[in-house]
């Protein structure tokens, strides 16, 4: 892959921790020229031996949808320094989008047709740029700034995605996600790929409609067994009794069990419960539409509450077995995995040059390529010096088209 790279001043300051994931941590940067604040997702090169893909095909997706549509973040920057490699993008303010309906005064059936019309607009644009995104959920879906504002609604984490080909021998085999979020042709391994996406989309509305999802069991097993067989209900009726036959039609067609008989995301933007312009609601007793938000922060509080139970008994129980069973080299790919997440996030933009590589190809090679390369030593152990960067596609979305190299 020809490219370009020139080592330069790092022009972002580092701000506070995000948050954190299993192998990168997120932190707020704040460009210094411009004083615009985004979320830094940072990944620690040693914890990336094998794992190159992952970053790969994050980028793959990110260029093909960047700045296309105002509901998906855009990746704005791409560097690198001897030890991380990071990856710049929107800066989400506004909270996820359970937090932000819970905080409403009021929140009616046709404020959740608004939601899912703004998200599903956004899945047929990833769809129609041959995307498919594998985790859409709540927790993906945050608000740019203001919550109250269906208008800024964002789609992120773009991890799990991948570019898809049009044809049935493209199809994806391997199990990721959500669990209660999946479709059971992930589970049954058949292949999978944008209908995925519709059917989670039908998962996200009925939990909007009523404050948990339709396929919530004991065990994660139940919930499998659950999605395959597509056993769910629109139950209790003291709930659902509050919502209008159209919203759940429209639940019951994007959770169609079949992936070559469920409808694909331009078709349901055609549904009557998004497309009509009368809004569908059931009407009080003074003939305004339902208040939903009573019912919906109720289920969902009493479920987030008994989530946070059940796991703290499994991660006590999990912590006291590891304890005992864990062998020498897990205890220390943990401790391994901590240190290098507490390495990548003490270092300082301050302090830091940076690497941009500037591809003169576009997507095609991007493809056919690894973007990130590990350098290992004649030993076959990764090597940490400063060549670990020679193939590192490190791309500013801003100067993709080929100019010169500049500072980031």
């Amino acid at each position: 892959m020809s490219s370009q790279s020139a080592t330069v001043p790092c022009q972002y300051r580092t701000g506070r921790t995000l948050g954190s994931g299993t192998y990168a941590i997120v932190k707020e940067a704040i460009h210094i020229k411009t004083g615009k604040y985004y979320a830094c997702k940072v990944i620690n090169k040693k914890l990336m031996e094998g794992r190159e893909h992952m970053v790969r095909n994050e980028i793959a997706v990110l260029k093909r949808i960047s700045s296309g549509h105002p509901n998906i973040v855009t990746l704005h920057d791409y560097f690198e320094t001897s030890h991380n490699l990071y990856l710049c993008f929107d800066l989400c303010t506004g909270g996820e989008l359970f937090d932000s309906i819970c905080a409403r005064g009021q929140y009616t059936e046709a404020d959740a047709a608004g939601l899912v019309r703004t998200i599903f607009q956004a899945v047929k644009y990833i769809h129609d740029c041959g995307i498919v995104h594998r985790d859409l959920k709540p927790e993906n879906l945050l608000f740019r700034s203001k919550p109250e504002k269906t208008s800024e609604i964002m789609i992120a984490d773009f991890g799990l995605s991948r570019v898809m080909e049009e044809n049935k021998l493209s199809m994806l085999k391997e199990v990721c996600g959500t669990p209660g979020y999946m479709a059971p042709e992930i589970f049954k391994k058949t292949g999978h790929g944008k209908p995925v996406d519709v059917w989670a989309m039908g998962v996200i509305t009925y939990f909007l409609l009523a404050g948990y999802t339709p396929f919530d069991r004991d065990t994660q097993r139940q919930e499998m067994e659950a999605i395959i067989a597509g056993d769910y209900k629109f139950e209790p009726d003291e709930y659902w009794s509050l919502v209008s036959d159209t919203a759940r039609d429209f639940v019951a067609t994007c959770l169609t069990t079949d992936p070559d008989k469920r409808p694909t995301a331009a078709q349901m933007l055609e549904h009557p419960w998004l497309a009509s312009e009368i809004p569908h609601f059931v009407e009080n007793e003074t003939g305004e539409p339902r208040d939903l938000l009573p019912h919906v922060r109720k289920a969902f509080d009493a479920k987030k509450t008994f989530r946070k139970a059940v796991f703290g008994m499994m991660a006590m129980k999990r912590m006291s077995t590891l304890a005992h069973h864990m062998s020498p080299e897990a205890h220390k790919l943990n401790e391994d995995l901590y240190q290098f997440k507490q390495e990548s996030e003490k270092e300082k933009f301050e302090d830091i040059r940076v690497v941009h590589h500037h591809n003169a190809d576009e997507e095609q090679s991007l493809k056919s390529q690894d973007d990130i390369s590990i350098a290992k030593g004649p030993n076959g152990k990764v090597s940490y010096g400063t060549d670990v960067s020679e193939k590192l596609a490190a791309v500013s979305l801003a100067v993709k088209s080929g100019s010169n190299p500049k500072s980031v």
